[in-house]
């Protein structure tokens, strides 16, 4: 610990910098003045501080560098328990119309039925085994979720929240899309190397499209009535006609590795495909069907959210780090990030700009954290 004494404004300061061994060798000062409450402060940039002023009044915290006294990206705005064990979640569909989020909660067997009007869980619904991939499609009254366990889709009738139907068998259910030219669900095969397409109107398993490589996230395209796989190995994206069932168009991403998680920006044509190796993002472009950027993000990259109000993107990691960042003229920019535990999953509402995160264990018990962005 090193011990700085200032006297600035007439108040004496006491800076106590917490350096690593390794930061012992050489240092790099860079003075910054900044005021608080009418004093002027002397902040150094470049190591973690607490200045606490001889007043005993203000304690001031800066932690990395150049943060300061800057605001956290996002806020809380409230916890809510939810049920069943501390074990884990994994994806969420918002159903704005009918202020539901459905989630799913993967280690407990359930789907988790939250109303965002009301702040509370209203169902947990129970026989979804290892359930993954969750989607709500109001236009239908229909939900489906991945039962990875059963290697299954389960259909559910969402004005009774009863099962209906199940489609397979599937050897790795994960992401899901509904493409409703064709009331086609189309299914993430993980591990089986394809996308699996269930009959909306059946609840049967029709096809089996070989994907040369591991699933990612599937999603759908209405500009291009397409649907949009990200394809682990080969690092492409692939189009795939829902009428035909056939792939019309394979995509390098020559920028990212394991591409997973998929959001799109329909309004500005792009795509943003996170990639697990190498904690990367790509901002692709659907009209030229190229990579236009890339930018890194937390470590181990998984579930994607774009908020289409505000243009602001929020990238959830295995590792936890959440990264939220805005786009502008096609292209995006880092706003900041924060880590929470085990968040590497993410909701957004593009109508009250609330983000959603199922947090697996907070004190022993799972819980939704409601945030929403400070700027």
């Amino acid at each position: 610990m090193i011990l700085v004494d200032s006297f600035l404004a007439g108040c004496s300061v006491v800076c106590c910098f917490h350096l690593e061994a390794k930061q012992y060798g050489t240092l790099s000062w860079k003075r910054k003045e900044f005021t608080v409450n009418g004093l002027k402060i002397l902040r150094r940039i470049g190591v973690a501080a607490v200045c606490i002023l001889s007043s005993g009044t203000h304690l001031l915290k800066a932690q990395g560098a150049a943060t300061g006294l800057k605001k956290s990206v996002l806020q809380t705005v409230a916890d809510v328990p939810l049920p069943g064990p501390a074990v884990r979640f994994d994806y969420q569909s918002l159903d704005t119309g009918n202020e539901r989020l459905y989630i799913a909660h993967m280690n407990a067997d359930h789907l988790v039925v939250f109303s965002t009007a009301k702040r509370q869980v209203t169902a947990n619904l129970d026989g979804f085994t290892r359930v993954h991939g969750v989607i709500a499609v109001p236009e239908i009254d229909r939900v489906y979720a991945s039962a990875t366990g059963k290697h299954e889709v389960i259909a559910v009738e969402a004005k009774t929240l009863k099962i209906v139907g199940s489609g397979g068998p599937i050897v790795y259910p994960d992401g899901l899309a509904y493409a409703p030219t064709v009331k086609r669900v189309f299914v993430s095969d993980e591990h089986g190397g394809v996308d699996a397409v269930i009959d909306a109107q059946t609840n049967r398993m029709i096809a089996s499209i070989p994907l040369g490589g591991g699933a990612g996230n599937t999603v759908y395209d209405a500009g291009s009535n397409r649907i949009l796989v990200a394809v682990h190995g080969v690092n492409e994206l692939v189009a795939i006609d829902p009428e035909s069932l056939q792939v019309v168009g394979r995509y390098r991403l020559p920028g990212i590795e394991n591409p997973h998680g998929i959001a799109l920006d329909p309004e500005h044509r792009l795509a943003f495909i996170a990639g697990e190796e190498n904690h990367s993002l790509t901002v692709f472009d659907l009209n030229t069907m190229k990579e236009l950027s890339v930018q890194s993000v937390g470590d181990d990259p998984d579930v994607l959210a774009f908020d289409s109000g505000l243009g602001i993107l929020y990238v959830a990691a295995e590792s936890g780090t959440v990264t939220v960042l805005r786009e502008s003229r096609r292209e995006l920019h880092q706003m900041g990030q924060i880590t929470l535990p085990h968040a590497h999953t993410v909701a957004v509402d593009p109508r009250t700009h609330l983000v959603y995160f199922p947090l697996e264990n907070i004190d022993g018990h799972p819980l939704l954290r409601i945030m929403r962005p400070t700027e």
